[in-house]
């Protein structure tokens, strides 16, 4: 077979199941694309750990996304990967430690996501003395931020490029920065820094939680940008696992039109979702997408799609093809 691209290749054997969903999913994603939507992306899982920002920076720095909600975690992470790669642990027989291997990494201060482990000192270390400084700027000045832009600013600070161990050029963090994309966060209470900024209140080293603006606020934020992005473009909404960095943002529809009364709110345009939950009892990241019907977040309409499959291996191949420059048209078959 000719070689033409990526694109082209998918196309022409991803026919069925999942990788068939793959094809229907990207073309749905470009045809958004094409009729001047905007997309919002949502990370669960260890996304960043795993590296995702290769293609999601990409992405990015195309146009391709215009707003992300990420787990407290994923938005450190992809952080502690710039400034620590060299320093991560690969453990590719991770299935075999036994709970006496698990102690031995934690006694040499690695922890552990699956096959990588994240070393604690050069990568949270390092993240949490420039991120503290900006904490304690920010009292100083009587101002509040949200936690993502406490990490935009650490970024554009330059207090962090001296340890730099990848190209910026594939953090998606750095990206989301220099495009100035709005990012969502809930419950980033529940990440390392999270968890750092609650030690520092309480050991009083910081005067007061309130510099942080809450998941609340997030929400508000999130109502503002939709409303306003909706006036002049469909928005679609690609969720990557499942967890609360999807179940927060795809809210803010029924919010808006039934909370609010703003019955004229546009549905979410497009939904996305890749995850290997399956549909279970009440389970809502395996829920299929017709109930988010019942719950006036998609129409009958909404072009929809689920891939059931390892997210580290689909999205970016998804991200790819919505970048190639490939024909358009219907998948050889």
């Amino acid at each position: 077979m000719k070689s033409d691209g990526l694109r082209a290749f998918i196309r022409h054997h991803f026919r069925h199941f999942n990788a068939a969903a793959l094809v229907d999913a990207a073309e749905g994603f470009r045809d958004l694309l094409d009729s001047d939507g905007k997309m919002m992306v949502t990370l669960g899982g260890a996304m960043s750990t795993a590296e995702l920002g290769i293609s999601l920076a990409a992405m990015i720095r195309a146009g391709k996304v215009h707003a992300i909600t990420a787990t407290g975690a994923n938005l450190e992470e992809d952080l502690f990967n710039l400034v620590a790669h060299e320093h991560y642990r690969r453990i590719p027989r991770y299935r075999d430690l036994t709970p006496n291997d698990e102690q031995q990494l934690l006694q040499q201060k690695l922890n552990r996501v699956t096959d990588t482990c994240i070393p604690e000192d050069e990568a949270f270390r390092r993240v949490e003395k420039a991120v503290v400084a900006q904490w304690k700027q920010a009292e100083a000045n009587g101002e509040r931020h949200f936690p993502h832009e406490f990490l935009y600013k650490a970024i554009e600070s330059g207090d962090l490029e001296q340890y730099y161990e990848i190209d910026a050029t594939d953090s998606w963090l750095v990206a989301a920065c220099e495009h100035k994309l709005p990012i969502f966060v809930p419950g980033w209470e529940d990440s390392t820094l999270g968890n750092a900024f609650a030690a520092e209140c309480m050991l009083g080293k910081l005067d007061s939680p309130d510099i942080v603006r809450t998941g609340i606020e997030y929400m508000m934020m999130l109502a503002d940008w939709y409303r306003e992005v909706a006036r002049e473009h469909p928005i679609g909404f690609f969720q990557i696992g499942g967890g609360i960095s999807g179940d927060f943002p795809i809210c803010v529809v029924p919010l808006l039109r039934q909370d609010m009364k703003l019955a004229d709110t546009p549905l979410w345009s497009y939904f996305c979702q890749i995850s290997d939950s399956t549909t279970s009892y009440g389970s809502y990241s395996g829920a299929v997408p017709n109930e988010k019907i019942t719950w006036e977040k998609l129409g009958v309409d909404t072009p929809s799609f689920v891939i059931e499959s390892d997210a580290t291996i689909v999205a970016p191949l998804i991200f790819a093809y919505v970048l190639d420059p490939g024909l358009s048209g219907s998948p050889s078959g």
